[in-house]
């Protein structure tokens, strides 16, 4: 028995933990995979999905990171959550690129010789202290329930291996970033730019408040647009012959019994079940790094405050070192069990409504916890959702039905002189689209990006692209007609160009408006009783920050550039807007103080070191990708999920 044989009993932690890994590696897009396919002979567990250089991913890989992410979904948002629900957020696709990106990470973290031995593996694990109980790690038996209690189960190869592969990924990210590092300048500049805030007054002239003063004519239109013809280009447009499997059609004819509606219900309970949840609040006093004695002494402090009658989310957002709760009076919204580490689990799971805790110690620190709702075990019974399950399963018998059919006429429908014939088979409609672009819906189709997509890979008359998902159902498609890209004549886009110039002139009105009272709302004493007498109104903000909207302006880089480099009484200069001109007096500013700098320090250079680490970490990963060699194989993937009935 190896070390790693020995480990506590925290099936909540691992699920968490194994989430974890997976979202980490959740980095960049891959291009759909689910177009063209034609078997729905269901795939096995050995079949490949995806070629990632010289590794592969399976379909026993896809189904059990999809189940792992099925089950954290339920666990996170309750029983309801079904699989079509998850499917419409395309949560097929995050586990496929979950799964890949593992895969090149493992090919670059070998390309660097990186490896993980056994003995650095089992260190790992048995360090973590949720894997400690009384100072003892748990037998072989016990390890191994654990892992098998798990949605999906986990043999111990395949947990060790989601271990290994994360703590290559670790040391592959430490051995590209860890030469990195924040200099005290850059750090006391980037610390004021995100912390300083300003409070404005706003004179904003919008372009729309200046087009009843712009005349153009047909002249002034064609000048503009002979010195603009290339804003006009059209895209290659096309037309497609097609007839369209509809899913809605295909419903009609299916019946669902009363026996398959129950045995779904049993089958699939937990969909319905919410497991008992609470809302608390807490007030962590962070022990890393400190003296736990005189933590310790803190929080007893916060303690008798509170027991004397202090407010507790007001004394949050003052004492808590927890930055994603404080803000909001330590609230941690709704949870189930295993959400939290175990000690504040048991703590929190003992306490009834409008209870507060004792000090709660955990790996995080000292926890002051006051429970504010609580929400039973429930499970909604069949009768609740008869309906919703009947509908599913409608749903997913069409699916089959379609998928079914579309593969045998995908061996029939080999050329365009056969789609008539197709759609006969198949009691549809042969149509004819008009003309789209690339960018647009297909007439008759609507939002369909993969039947768009095969719209303009068809080489000629003759080809057929089919089946091809859409929202509707199976497409079967071929090119009817098609036009190349072209500059219109002015008479095609003479609306739109007219638009433009007005919009243009009604800008440039805006510009010489400003200019014209810049020195006058500067030189004023009151800004705001100035603007009026002006015919304008000068709105207020709040402190903002960079980046945060401002009224009739929206965000603004260049008017945060001017404004934050002005003194309190200071009047910027016009400043050009996406929508016109402003002009902005700084009534007020609150800025970030040496004390604060020294308090917040070592924590905000730690994150934006990190954001720093993360973001050239991205940017390896990016061109890592782009020069291994990913082969998806759309046939498997269909087949997979159609056993599924998605």
């Amino acid at each position: 028995m190896t070390m790693l044989d020995r480990m506590r009993r925290h099936k909540s932690w691992l699920k968490w933990f194994l989430a974890l890994v997976a979202v980490s590696l959740c980095l960049y897009l891959i291009p759909n995979f689910l177009r063209g396919s034609t078997s729905t002979v269901s795939a096995t567990s050995r079949e490949i999905i995806a070629n990632v250089g010289d590794r592969t991913v399976t379909v026993k890989d896809f189904d059990g990171r999809y189940q792992s992410q099925l089950a954290s979904y339920r666990s996170q948002f309750g029983g309801n959550v079904n699989e079509s629900i998850l499917r419409q957020l395309g949560i097929e696709q995050q586990v496929l690129r979950q799964l890949i990106e593992e895969q090149i990470a493992a090919i670059e973290a070998e390309r660097q010789g990186i490896r993980v031995s056994d003995e650095e593996l089992a260190s790992q694990i048995l360090a973590l202290p949720l894997f400690q109980e009384n100072g003892q790690f748990i037998g072989d038996r016990a390890y191994r329930q654990v892992l098998q209690s798990l949605n999906p189960p986990l043999s111990v190869s395949e947990f060790e291996g989601e271990m290994r592969r994360s703590m290559e990924l670790d040391r592959l990210r430490a051995a590209l970033t860890d030469w990195m590092v924040v200099s005290d300048a850059e750090l006391e500049r980037e610390y004021k730019q995100r912390n300083e805030k300003v409070k404005l007054q706003v004179v904003a002239l919008t372009a729309g408040t200046f087009r009843d003063k712009v005349t153009v004519t047909d002249a002034d239109i064609t000048a503009y647009y002979d010195s603009h013809k290339s804003d006009y280009r059209v895209g290659e447009q096309r037309k497609i012959r097609y007839f369209l499997m509809d899913q809605e059609k295909a419903k009609l004819k299916i019946t669902v019994t009363p026996n398959e509606v129950q045995r779904d219900y049993n089958d699939n309970i937990d969909r319905y079940h919410t497991p008992e949840q609470i809302r608390a609040s807490h007030i962590l006093f962070k022990t890393d790094g400190k003296s736990e004695a005189e933590v310790r002494t803190r929080a007893e402090g916060a303690l008798k405050q509170l027991k004397g009658g202090a407010d507790f989310a007001a004394l949050a957002k003052q004492l808590s070192e927890d930055d994603a709760t404080k803000a909001n009076g330590g609230d941690l919204n709704y949870f189930s069990r295993g959400r939290m580490v175990p000690e504040f689990d048991s703590a929190v799971f003992a306490m009834q409504s409008g209870q507060m805790s004792d000090l709660v110690k955990s790996s995080f620190g000292f926890h002051i916890i006051k429970v504010t709702d609580r929400k039973p075990d429930v499970t909604r019974p069949l009768d609740e959702v008869r309906d919703e399950i009947t509908e599913r399963l409608k749903q997913q018998k069409s699916n089959r039905l379609l998928a079914d059919q579309a593969a045998a006429l995908a061996d029939t429908v080999k050329s365009a002189t056969d789609l008539q014939r197709g759609a006969n088979e198949a009691g549809a409609m042969l149509q004819t689209s008009d003309f789209f672009t690339r960018d647009a819906p297909i007439p008759g189709l609507g939002a369909a990006p993969q039947a768009t997509d095969s719209a303009f890979r068809l080489k000629d008359m003759n080809e057929v692209a089919g089946p091809v998902d859409t929202p509707r159902g199976p497409v079967f498609m071929a090119l009817a007609e098609r036009k190349d890209s072209y500059v219109p004549e002015l008479a095609e886009v003479k609306d739109r160009v007219r638009e433009a110039l007005i919009r243009t002139r009604a800008t440039e009105l805006s510009r010489k408006r400003g200019a014209e009272i810049a020195a006058t709302l500067g030189a004023a004493r009151d800004f705001k009783a100035a603007a009026k007498t002006l015919g304008l109104e000068a709105k207020e903000t709040t402190l903002i920050s960079r980046g945060a909207p401002i009224p009739d302006v929206g965000t603004s880089a260049d008017v945060d550039k001017v404004a934050f480099g002005l003194p309190v009484g200071g009047v910027s200069p016009p400043i050009a807007t996406s929508d016109g001109t402003a002009i902005v007096k700084v009534t007020e500013r609150d800025e970030a103080t040496p004390a604060e700098l020294k308090k917040d320090r070592e924590t905000f250079r730690a994150e934006l070191l990190n954001e720093r680490r993360e973001k050239f970490f991205s940017a390896y990963m990016n061109k890592a990708r782009e020069r291994t060699r990913i082969e998806v194989n759309n046939d498997v993937i269909r087949r997979t999920l159609n056993a599924r009935g998605l």
